[in-house]
């Protein structure tokens, strides 16, 4: 699996695999959430979906073996036209709070382990909508990226950060 694509809900494990792989294989490794907002911004705010577009082409175009998570399925739309594996990790609402609460500071995202505590009520109530969303994160819209995939792709339905 050089090119591999990983989606899946918030706390499904998207991160811990694709590091996991990264690490083990050498892999390059992209973390969408890097890409996808707006550096510096008072409140939270995606960029131009053309402007993350450019940098997930570079990103491929740089590595031979790559490992790309995320989930933004509009993101993830560009990322798996250059794929050829997919993963949805798919573990289920309680297993996604679970990891959520067990999750480890990440420093790319929050100040500090604090500010990422004070977020934690916020992103349960997020991973607890899932599957009734219809956004771009939603449970709707990453079935249908694993649907249309024509190449290698697997679902993972049991994950957790332990």
């Amino acid at each position: 699996m050089p090119r591999t694509v990983i989606f899946g809900n918030s706390g499904s494990g998207k991160s811990t695999l694709a590091q996991k792989i990264a690490m083990q294989s050498s892999y390059a490794h992209l973390d969408l959430d890097t890409i996808a907002w707006q550096p510096n911004a008072d409140s939270p705010q995606r960029r131009d979906l053309d402007q993350s577009a450019k940098d997930i082409h570079a990103f491929v175009r740089s590595y031979t073996h790559w490992v790309i998570e995320g989930c933004y399925s509009d993101l993830l739309d560009i990322a798996m036209q250059a794929a050829d594996d997919i993963i949805f990790l798919n573990p289920g609402t309680e297993t996604c709070i679970a990891n959520a609460k067990k999750r480890p500071w990440e420093p790319h995202k929050y100040s500090s382990p604090a500010a990422q505590n004070a977020n934690l009520a916020m992103l349960i109530d997020w991973i607890k909508n899932y599957s009734q969303r219809t956004d771009v994160f939603s449970y709707r819209a990453h079935r249908a990226l694993f649907t249309t995939f024509a190449g290698r792709k697997r679902e993972i339905l049991s994950f957790s950060y332990d």
